[in-house]
């Protein structure tokens, strides 16, 4: 094997190694394998599980009042890392790529596509961000709009009518009564 991972400061003393870095590489080391042997959806899973670990501390960053994204692995036919309702990654024919896709009305939209798990990474902090952002504009509240002036109560026209039919009547009612009187 390989010489022990030393610090700067005594070549004598192993540098400590993290857990974590050590169990990564031996998942990365396990996929490898097993994407030679048979089972191929195990390794499709444990390559998904590895890239859901190396998305733990981006996900640590989003506020946990937004609750746009729901993190999980499905199985199935074709297993996915789900990041939100609409996107999620999936392996390529080759079971070793990742393949980070959205659906949309319009169909699937590859948004990215690696060997490499940092590249995922970085798409998906981008498509995080852009989410927050069109939530963020979503969720402005806009100013309420001044409330309009009232207009006048419209009155009503028949009354007008009535009065000038009747102040007619009696108009005529009048010429008719002078006429009569100077006729006799």
């Amino acid at each position: 094997m390989s010489e022990p991972e030393t610090s700067g400061t005594h070549a004598s003393q192993p540098r400590p190694v993290r857990l974590r870095d050590a169990l990564l590489r031996a998942r990365i080391e396990a996929a490898d394998r097993t994407g030679v042997v048979v089972d191929l959806r195990d390794a499709e899973v444990a390559r998904l599980e590895i890239l859901n670990d190396a998305l733990d501390p981006l996900f640590a960053q989003v506020p946990e009042q937004i609750d746009l994204f729901d993190r999980g692995i499905s199985q199935g036919d074709a297993p996915r890392l789900w990041i939100d309702v609409v996107a999620h990654i999936v392996m390529g024919r080759d079971k070793r790529m990742y393949r980070f896709v959205q659906d949309s009305r319009f169909g699937r939209i590859v948004l990215a596509e690696s060997h490499d798990t940092a590249v995922i990474v970085d798409a998906v902090t981008e498509y995080v961000a852009r989410r927050m952002i069109e939530r963020e504009h979503a969720m402005v509240v806009l100013p309420e709009p001044k409330p309009v002036a009232p207009e006048p109560p419209r009155r009503s026209r028949i009354w007008p009518f009535v009065f000038g039919f009747i102040l007619g009547a009696a108009a005529l009612f009048g010429v008719a009564v002078v006429a009569a009187l100077q006729s006799w």
